[in-house]
């Protein structure tokens, strides 16, 4: 699957290196764009969730197609996103890269660009959108050197790299290069197969570092499962065809967050109940020892008047 993709991106590398032959490819952005992985770690809620504007995808094909990407951001932005991300990628996913600056016209959150991206004039068409972000694909740039390259010229435009890992293996390669900002992806993009464990057991076998920010992508649909990521060391959550799929992306994002609260609530509830039920038995026990103890002394102290008493009669 990933090669179908490399094909189909050969005509948009062909034009932009005729437009780079010409001098004509559009400027970088000026200014400073906003911090995607500071937005992700400055999250107050259980886990920070990046909202998807997917119109389309090779697994599902049509998605929603009548939602403007303006009404998108506005709808995730009032509902509880830390930052958007934005499919650009058109032949599957009915994306465009002009969706970027749409968005940031009508949203303040950092937006990544989602794209299949392995070529350095793909970058540089990138900086000259709004995107504080864009995707790198291990598993389509598995060259450790390519792989830094394109990081690195992102990060000479002020963008981050999303460095996108599959398994450990993956993920040796990522941080080869110097990736912190790192995305495990559930879906195995040659089957297009989700695996809900995926991000749990890559998490279990590699841990996070203390500087890298982790995302959880492909396959939560349900709140009860982001506190069960943030507790394996996810900082993210990128969700995208859940809450498109309804036509109203701002309120399944509002259900998703209200039943992840709910449900850490319950469980630091339950786990209350537990510590407080461990604590009951270790007072019963402990009162039952001293009272043990407390026998004993008495039946020694009274053994001993008995003994006493004894040595006077005699």
């Amino acid at each position: 699957m990933l090669e179908q993709f490399r094909t189909a991106k050969k005509a948009e590398i062909q034009q932009l290196e005729a437009l780079a032959q010409a001098h004509a490819l559009p400027p970088a952005l000026q200014g400073q764009r906003p911090s995607f992985s500071g937005a992700l770690r400055a999250a107050g809620q259980p886990i920070a969730i990046i909202a998807e504007y997917k119109r389309a995808s090779p697994s599902r094909g049509l998605i929603c197609s009548h939602v403007p990407v303006e009404e998108a951001a506005r709808q995730y932005t009032k509902n509880g996103a830390c930052c958007l991300s934005i499919l650009t990628e058109s032949s599957a996913f009915q994306g465009e890269l002009g969706f970027l600056d749409r968005a940031a016209a009508v949203s303040p959150l950092p937006l990544l660009r989602k794209d299949f991206i392995f070529h350095p004039l793909q970058v540089q068409a990138t900086a000259a959108t709004q995107a504080a972000a864009l995707l790198l694909i291990v598993r389509l740039t598995p060259d450790v050197h390519l792989l830094r390259s394109l990081r690195e010229q992102a990060q000479g435009y002020g963008m981050e790299a999303v460095v996108e890992v599959f398994d450990a293996d993956e993920l040796a390669l990522a941080r080869a290069s110097g990736a912190k900002l790192i995305q495990v992806n559930a879906r195995n993009l040659s089957s297009l197969s989700v695996d809900a464990q995926r991000c749990l057991d890559v998490a279990q076998q590699c841990p996070p570092q203390e500087n890298e920010c982790w995302i959880a992508a492909s396959g939560i649909c349900h709140g009860a499962s982001l506190p069960t990521l943030a507790a394996a060391g996810y900082k993210a959550a990128l969700v995208g065809s859940a809450l498109m799929a309804g036509g109203q992306p701002g309120a399944a994002l509002h259900a998703l967050l209200h039943e992840a609260t709910q449900d850490k609530e319950q469980a630091t509830q339950h786990n209350k109940g537990q510590a407080m039920h461990k604590k009951t038995q270790a007072e019963q026990q402990g009162e039952g020892q001293a009272m043990q103890a407390g026998q004993q002394a008495v039946a020694a102290h009274c053994g001993a008047q008995a003994a006493q008493a004894k040595e006077r009669i005699v």
